[in-house]
């Protein structure tokens, strides 16, 4: 279950700056509080009950970044085309808003009316989590079961679609007993449930339906530590160096440049990353634009008090929003430097989120390369190098959910992307405290006493604009194919077929499916052998989602049927499920665009990849879930004229 963490403690402060160093660079808070100054000092502060929902930089056309960055080292100016877009909720309503930044003013307001709704405020989130203490009938039901409502949370959960042809919106609460225990979610109060209109701030229901169901104990549950912060590295490197710089949100390291940026939605954003060719003696571009777009959190239950948990995380919550200050010593190690996030909260002013991003380098134990030659008479020459590889993290703690973020970055030229899921498990309060006791379906298993943990998915899309020595770009399949043959021993072999992918449509892939190495290429741009130069897309174990296509969490997720996707390039066409994911009914999204079939020949285009888990709980997820990880790799395939680790 993935849930905002209300009673998450969140420190505000400003810290002013007003250059600007990189047309992706996200908003200062100085901007911030200028767009939140712009809106409630213009005709729009007269709306009832304003609340800010999206504050993010907007999106400026690639082709006038790209000529800034080739001359901005030359002139030192900031970017002329700096904008935001503001989204708001006044009188019941949803308004999009441009700001122009240089000007101080609104370049363009838009009232929403499509389907879906932006992500509730931290502020709506508490107000509705403490609604219940507030009735009557409330406090008696939980008298009746002998609880003291002191011990009590409630946390608010996005309760989805399922075929309402008019929305609102809501929330539902699920209430847990924290007595005895800081592992809140390890004692829920089952068969409690309250829906929550956000707009009227009122309770719709309160539903009580497992009063036979006692609350599990507290033993065994707490997870901390001794508290204590290690003396040592936790991750392998060398302690006091630093061997990347840091200016503003660009990154220097070895053969690699890159921007790091951050957003309420997203939260880090690798941009305009490019790799040193030595042998070319030039910088060439790899990926424009890179991040997280959505989660898909379906859970397995289709009970009246769990059915509904089919979380988009990314467009309901906010990765950025639910960003944590990392942990020296246990998040990152003592080499690394920190990038703070910023963002605005629901009244429009800014908010900062300290050491959200960590940049360290990691001296593995893993071998880049090596080899020993016997073959030369009297010698033995061995010789290779260990790896050496420069990471971005960043941990989103979405409810009882930890998600651990890494891009790194490898002299190979490689970009290897992780996602690592720990944390605690939703689990449902169950009579059954042996496993032999279970004769109806249960929808998980049992994992503690009197505790099941639900089986449930997590889909994280990635969103990959990868411009390879340029803009221009195609996708291409080198299928594996068999081949039978007469005049030899071998009775069979194989061989690569490349096909170039003509149109979204045809550029939908399920991994595993068939054997073939998926690759975006450079029609245009040629090694000395005359091979195309390339990335091939590496994945790990691929998942994808076997919910039936009519269900309605299904149809709003649709395009987690396939773990690859393909689209024409277009700024605006970025979250997965749509830029408004709340309540959202599948009219949106990366399912709907990938099917315009537009060509994707030597196009500017988009690749975007799921990481995909199926969660089966057990015992060992209990009280806290060893780090369980996927994710994909980036690979140069022709990119170079030899291996780039090889300095001479």
């Amino acid at each position: 279950m993935n849930i905002l963490m209300i009673i998450l403690v969140v420190s505000f402060h400003v810290e002013f700056t007003n250059s600007q160093h990189h047309p992706l660079d996200p908003l200062t808070p100085t901007e911030i509080s200028q767009i939140q100054h712009i809106i409630t000092n213009s005709y729009l502060s007269s709306l009832p009950n304003l609340t800010f929902h999206f504050v993010d930089l907007h999106e400026p056309d690639k082709t006038h970044v790209l000529q800034w960055l080739s001359s901005s080292h030359k002139q030192n100016q900031s970017f002329p085309h700096r904008q935001a877009n503001v989204v708001i909720r006044g009188g019941g309503q949803t308004h999009e808003i441009t700001i122009e930044m240089t000007t101080s003013s609104i370049a363009s307001h838009h009232l929403y009316t499509g389907d879906g709704y932006p992500p509730n405020t931290f502020n709506e989130f508490l107000q509705a989590a403490r609604l219940p203490f507030k009735s009557s009938r409330f406090n008696k039901l939980v008298l009746k079961r002998g609880l003291n409502v002191s011990e009590i949370t409630c946390f608010p959960f996005t309760i989805g679609w399922f075929g309402e042809s008019v929305t609102k919106r809501a929330v539902r609460l699920s209430c847990f007993y924290r007595e005895g225990t800081t592992n809140v979610f390890s004692r829920p109060i089952e068969g409690l449930s309250i829906l929550v209109d956000i707009e009227s701030m009122k309770i719709q229901k309160l539903l009580d339906r497992g009063r036979r169901i006692s609350i599990p104990g507290a033993e065994g549950t707490d997870f901390q530590t001794s508290g204590e912060t290690p003396d040592h590295d936790p991750i392998h490197c060398e302690k006091n160096k630093k061997g990347f710089t840091i200016e503003g949100n660009n990154i220097k390291w070895k053969n690699w440049g890159f921007h790091v940026g951050f957003n309420a939605r997203a939260g880090v954003i690798i941009s305009t990353a490019s790799v040193f060719d030595g042998g070319k003696n030039e910088w060439r571009r790899v990926m424009y634009r890179g991040h997280v777009s959505e989660t898909f959190v379906p859970y397995m239950d289709p009970t009246s008090e769990w059915y509904y948990r089919t979380f988009l995380d990314v467009g309901e919550f906010g990765f950025g929003r639910s960003a944590v200050t990392l942990v020296p010593l246990m998040d990152c190690p003592r080499n690394a430097g920190y990038i703070d996030g910023y963002m605005a909260g629901g009244d429009g002013g800014p908010q900062k989120v300290s050491r959200a991003i960590c940049i360290f380098e990691r001296y593995d134990v893993d071998i880049a390369w090596r080899h020993t030659e016997v073959g030369i008479p009297g010698k033995v020459i061995t010789n290779g190098e260990t790896e050496v590889s420069l990471v971005v993290r960043m941990v989103a703690t979405v409810g009882n959910y930890d998600y651990i973020l890494d891009w790194e970055f490898k002299q190979s030229g490689s970009i290897k992307v992780k996602v690592g899921l720990t944390g605690v498990l939703e689990m449902k309060a169950t009579r059954y405290t042996k496993a032999d006791q279970i004769k109806a379906e249960i929808y998980g298993q049992l994992v503690a006493s009197n505790r099941i943990g639900n089986n449930h998915d997590h889909f994280i899309t990635y969103y990959l604009d990868l411009d390879i020595d340029g803009d221009d770009n195609s996708f291409v399949k080198s299928n594996l194919k068999v081949k039978k043959v007469k005049a030899s021993p071998r009775k069979s072999y194989w061989n690569v077929v490349q096909e170039t992918v003509k149109t979204e449509d045809e550029a939908r892939v399920n991994i595993g499916v068939n054997a073939s190495e998926l690759l975006v290429v450079n029609p245009n741009k040629k090694t000395k052998l005359g091979n195309e130069v390339g990335y091939r897309l590496m994945t790990w174990q691929p998942a994808v989602s076997i919910l039936a296509d009519d269900d309605y969490p299904q149809i709003r997720a649709s395009y987690s049927k396939y773990q690859v996707w393909v689209t024409a390039y277009n700024k605006s066409e970025r979250w997965a499920a749509g830029f408004y994911a709340d309540r959202s009914t599948g009219k949106d999204g990366l399912a709907v665009w990938g099917r315009r079939n537009r060509s994707i020949v030597n196009k500017d285009i988009v690749l975007w990849y799921t990481v995909g888990f199926h969660h089966h709980p057990c015992q060992e997820d209990f009280p806290v879930m060893a780090t369980l990880s996927n994710g994909f790799e980036l690979r140069p395939a022709n990119f170079f004229e030899r291996n780039p680790l090889l300095k001479t």
